[in-house]
């Protein structure tokens, strides 16, 4: 029988995290829960760096007010690595924008959410279907999963009302995920099947929150559900 991993052989995940700080311990949860385990012993170390100080991305990208948050994200990521992380995972789709130069200033493996969310898409429809997207203003504004899906013959179908979608992650940022909102949510889907959406991802880690609300007849795929999955696999080999 092989011996357990000593505390130093283990894997370590390292989160940025605080955007926001309840999405970041529903990816925590997430991960704990793909876990297969018996003991305390069996579950996956993560170090968490759950900092709301992260500068606004909306404020960046899309009203071009607020300052990059590339530097603090990677200041965190270095903390990160210097705290023992072997490997960073981000639960903030539309951060992903900086992925690249988070990877360029820490030389630690990267779980692009993005990245990995367009594989599992592509291997669950043909070709040609569209993909009804629930994402942030950003996420559409900067094309984030718009050319990786082009790539793969997957055109992106957007709410009618995107500002419905952004005031349901406001609401989500101060604590408001009551039978409202999710109600809300499960409507928004339920259109973009009705205009001809073949499966619905959820592309955003508030709405995340709230995905268990939509039901529907087409798949529904959770961003974060995949990066949780892909973290236990890099974590645990499995």
């Amino acid at each position: 029988m092989a011996e357990p991993l000593g505390p130093e052989s283990r894997p370590v995940v390292g989160i940025l995290g605080g955007m926001g700080p309840e999405a970041t311990v529903d990816l925590m949860r997430r991960v704990i829960a793909a876990t297969p385990a018996q003991d305390d012993a069996d579950h996956i170390r993560m170090l968490v760096d759950n900092n709301p100080a992260v500068p606004s991305r909306i404020a960046a990208l899309i009203e071009g007010t607020g300052p990059s948050p590339l530097p603090e994200l990677v200041r965190m990521a270095r903390g990160l690595a210097a705290g023992g992380a072997t490997m960073l995972a981000m639960p903030c789709n539309t951060a992903h924008y900086y992925a690249g130069g988070i990877v360029e200033a820490v030389p630690l493996p990267f779980l692009n959410m993005i990245a990995l969310t367009v594989e599992r898409v592509a291997a669950m429809v043909p070709a040609g279907t569209q993909v009804g997207l629930l994402a942030s203003t950003a996420v559409f504004k900067i094309g984030l999963y718009e050319q990786a899906f082009a790539d793969h013959g997957l055109p992106i179908l957007a709410p009618e009302r995107q500002d419905e979608v952004m005031a349901l992650i406001r609401a989500v940022k101060t604590g408001d995920t009551g039978a409202a909102r999710r109600g809300a949510l499960a409507a928004i889907a339920e259109r973009l099947v009705q205009g001809g959406a073949g499966i619905i991802l959820v592309a955003c880690t508030e709405l995340s929150i709230m995905a268990d609300a939509i039901a529907g007849t087409v798949p529904v795929l959770d961003a974060m559900d995949v990066l949780a999955e892909e973290i236990v696999v890099q974590a645990k080999g499995r």
